[in-house]
Formats: structure tokens, C-alpha cells, sequence
């Protein structure tokens, strides 16, 4: 496998009266049990946003739930929680990183005792917030709880309609892979966890970037994390206030490549157009600007999703796009995207 391979993943979502992650207490209202959604403002705009954290908490849901994961188990000591910290047996582990201050045992003169180490890893798995491609005016919805007997008690919060963007880039070279240095962020394992790991069929091999060795899992274990943690991506669900405003959250357009570079070049290929931003638009020229610029960073096919329904005026833009670049370029609906991409992720990984 390539040093440094990277999956490179832009989405756009499309939802309607949802309110996916709210701020608390709206407190511009006159009534005590008023929510506000997430928003920001930028260029005196508002725009409202599903957080990073919240978009994580769906994708390890939906790992969980869908792909039969075993999550690391959560302690929680006073102020503090922290997993398990064992990417060798728990798969959320490897892929969303860690951080623990942790025990373990040693021997010494004939006598077990114990000492502390930390072991922390930054997660292979990034991602942005989420947040509307337009601006946004979230709407003051009234609601009751109401049963058969006594007064509705009243409640508002704040709905909205949008065409939300986000990025994501997973390390590909970096799952199932650990290093061993004294250094933040890089003491992955601990002596016991290497050991489990070298019975499980790992190997040592050298660090492109470093003086030392890395630990590496087989390659089978590898590309099913990846292949699960993309192909995720196809059944994702979550947000606040599903009871009564059911969302799909879903990816409804979808790019995913593979580059050798750290460098997310799709950022900007969606855009909110209009006197205050109100339409979003797809930049379809910016995305044939990032197929020159960025040609040499690419490593095999660049695939593009799109859902009938959605963004359909730019159906024969993108079929262009795919005919003139046809030996890089596969234009297909969401789910062959995601599938015919993972399956170049594992010869990829080899």
C-alpha cells in the first residue's frame, strides 16, 4: 500500500422542516422551554449546522447498529469518561481514536507490579461540521406534550429546510497501523496490546516517516474497517428531534477519491448563490478546476454520486464531466459510488 493514502469524501444532504442538532435554551424568547437550533453567521449571513462531534456519534451509530461493530466500552471516572483504548479488539477504537491514562502489569525481579502509561491516538477518521450551503432563517414552530388528561404543555423550538455540505478524509494507511513513540499522539499501544496484536497475525514494519517501527494488523482486518466506515455512509442515520421531524441524513450527492496528499481538495464545489446566499448551486466548474489542479495527487478513479431527484438540473453537466474525463471520472447514483469505491479501497490497501 502507498504511504500516505488518504480517502478524500465530500457530501451534500438534503433535509426538509428538521432541526438535527439544537443549541439549548433559545434565549431571545420570551418562554422558558424555547430550543434553538445550531447556527453561525459569516458575512453578517445565518447558517445553520449539524456539529462534527454529532456527525461522528451517527457514523459510530450507525457502525454499531448496521455492521454488527463492538464498541469499546466507555468508563467514567468523576469528570472524565475514556474507552477502552484497544484498537486490536475494538474497531471504533482504530478508526476514532483515543486517549487514556492507563495501568498495566510488568514483572520484575520475580515480583508483578504495576505501572502508568498513557496511550493516545489521533483518529484516522476527520470530518467537518455540517452546515447549509445557503443562508438560512430557522422557523419558531409551536408544539405540546398532550395526553388524554390535563392541560397540553406548550414547547417551541426551531425548524429548518436546507442543502447541508461536509467533508471527511480518512487516513487509509494509518488503520490497523500503530506506532510506539514517547510522543503525544503516537504512543498508540501499550506492551500487553502489542503482544495480542503479534498473535493476531501482525507484523513490524518500518516507518516511512519516523526512525522507529510501526505495528501493523493483516490486511483483511484493514480493509474491512475502511470498507465498513465508507460503506456506513449508505445508511447513516440520526439528528435531534426525529420523533416529529423525521430526516434523512444520508448523503444524497457524494465524491469520493483516494490521493496520496493530506490536502481535502473538495471544499468548495458547492456554494450559496444569490443576493444573501438563498439558492445553493453546485460549482461544476470548480469541480473540472480541481480535476487539473489536483490530477497528480489523484490515486485511481474519482467517483461522483448523485440521487434522482435531487440537484437533477446538473445531470448532463456531471455526465460531461464524467465523458470528458472518462479515464478518471465514474458518474453513477450514491450507492454504486460508494460500492465501486470501496472495492478500489481494497486493492488499494493491498
Amino acid at each position: 500500500m502507498e504511504n500516505n493514502l488518504k480517502t478524500q469524501g465530500f457530501v451534500l444532504l438534503d433535509v426538509d422542516v428538521v432541526a438535527l442538532n439544537n443549541a439549548g435554551k433559545e434565549t431571545t424568547s420570551n418562554f422558558d422551554n424555547a430550543i434553538k437550533t445550531k447556527s453561525v453567521y459569516k458575512n453578517g449571513e445565518n447558517y445553520v449546522y449539524v456539529s462534527g462531534q454529532a456527525w461522528r456519534y451517527w457514523w459510530r451509530d450507525t457502525l454499531q447498529k448496521d455492521f454488527a461493530w463492538q464498541l469499546s466500552p466507555v468508563t467514567r471516572d468523576k469528570a472524565i469518561a475514556y474507552t477502552n483504548a484497544d484498537p486490536i479488539t475494538y474497531p471504533d477504537d482504530d478508526i476514532f481514536g483515543y486517549m487514556r491514562a492507563a495501568s498495566e502489569q510488568y514483572e520484575d525481579k520475580g515480583k508483578t507490579k504495576s505501572r502508568n502509561i498513557t496511550v493516545t491516538r489521533v483518529s484516522p477518521l476527520k470530518n467537518s461540521a455540517l452546515v447549509s450551503v445557503a443562508s438560512v432563517r430557522p422557523a419558531s414552530n409551536w408544539s405540546s406534550m398532550a395526553r388524554q388528561e390535563g392541560d397540553a404543555v406548550p414547547y417551541a423550538r426551531q425548524e429548518y429546510s436546507a442543502i447541508m455540505k461536509g467533508m471527511f478524509s480518512i487516513d487509509l494507511s494509518m488503520i490497523g497501523t500503530f506506532s510506539d513513540y514517547n510522543r503525544s499522539g503516537y504512543k498508540n499501544l501499550s506492551n500487553e496490546l502489542k503482544d495480542k496484536a503479534v498473535e493476531l497475525g501482525a507484523e513490524s514494519i518500518h516507518d516511512p516517516y519516523g526512525t522507529g517501527a510501526l505495528i501493523r494488523m493483516p490486511y483483511e482486518l484493514r480493509s474491512k474497517r475502511a470498507v465498513d466506515t465508507i460503506s456506513a455512509l449508505k445508511d447513516i442515520a440520526g439528528g435531534a428531534m426525529q420523533t416529529n421531524n423525521l430526516g434523512d441524513v444520508t448523503p444524497k450527492f457524494i465524491i469520493l477519491a483516494s490521493t496520496c496528499t493530506g490536502n481535502h481538495p473538495f471544499s468548495h464545489i458547492a456554494k450559496g448563490e444569490g443576493a444573501r446566499d438563498e439558492r445553493a448551486v453546485l460549482n461544476v466548474d470548480g469541480i473540472k478546476e480541481i480535476l487539473e489542479d489536483y490530477k497528480d495527487t489523484f490515486r485511481g478513479k474519482i467517483f461522483i454520486g448523485r440521487r434522482s431527484g435531487f440537484l437533477d438540473e446538473y445531470d448532463n453537466d456531471l455526465k460531461k464531466i464524467q465523458e470528458q474525463y472518462k479515464d478518471c471520472v465514474v458518474y453513477t447514483s450514491i450507492n454504486k459510488a460508494i460500492d465501486q469505491y470501496t472495492e478500489q479501497v481494497k486493492e488499494q490497501m493491498k
